[in-house]
């Protein structure tokens, strides 16, 4: 599976702090398609079966509101502001049809909850899409759902020695080592930039698998990147500086 034009990735579109296109918005996608860049984004289901992007689990960073992205409606989700801006959390299908193929995207699954509904939801979405799209997840039980029920769409395994959320030991030890790769078979691996080992390295080209790092916000871990990593997943860097 081919996965190579993903060697550029803008982390929840193209955004700056200092400007007023928050992440995750219908302007930062726009930015990044200007620009010819790759777009990663997250995906949450609503309590009444709607597919918004968004990242957190909870509202309260971006929006000032402190509920879960789960328990709200789609109706409550479109009144509110990104960081106090004129743009709203957008669906799934209003960033597809935004992007309509200009640029690749690689969507993140986010679902710590039970697995089927979202993921069913998001296939029966990517079903009439037509541009170059891949997945990826911190569950694995999510890319498991993926390889019975769609095999041929590309996905990877998120994974970090520092997961949000994860306080089970035993948990943290098979995520943070994917251990459950040999049944998930994911086609690439994102791993935390800040993690990324020489071991890690060796391990994907060993096992045919595409590497990437996130998140790129510096030189330090933009030099890593470049050094270790087959492609990168980046926000509020010069785009001179990696292109």
């Amino acid at each position: 599976m081919d996965i190579s034009n993903y060697k550029l990735i803008a982390h929840r579109g193209l955004h700056f702090k200092n400007e007023l296109i928050p992440e995750n918005s219908l302007g930062a996608f726009s930015r990044a398609i200007q620009h010819d860049i790759a777009i990663e984004f997250d995906v949450h289901i609503t309590s009444d079966g709607n597919l918004v992007v968004f990242h957190d689990n909870n509202l309260k960073r971006i929006t000032g509101i402190d509920k879960i992205v789960e328990d709200c409606t789609l109706e409550f989700l479109k009144e509110l502001k990104l960081l106090n801006t004129t743009f709203k959390i957008p669906t799934l299908q209003d960033v597809l049809n935004l992007i309509d193929g200009k640029v690749p995207i690689l969507i993140e699954i986010k679902n710590e909850r039970k697995v089927g509904l979202l993921e069913e939801k998001l296939l029966e979405t990517l079903k009439t899409y037509k541009g170059k799209y891949v997945i990826e997840s911190f569950n694995p039980l999510s890319l498991l759902w993926f390889k019975k029920h769609a095999p041929n769409i590309i996905r990877g395994q998120l994974s970090s020695k520092d997961i949000d959320g994860v306080t089970s030991k035993f948990e943290k030890i098979v995520l943070e080592n994917m251990l459950l790769n040999a049944f998930v078979k994911p086609d690439f691996i994102a791993y935390d930039i800040k993690y990324i080992t020489n071991k890690l390295v060796k391990k994907c080209k060993r096992e045919n698998r595409f590497l990437l790092g996130w998140t790129i916000r510096d030189n330090e871990s933009l030099n890593k990147a470049k050094t270790f990593c087959d492609g990168l997943i980046f926000e509020n860097i010069d785009l001179s500086k990696i292109q």
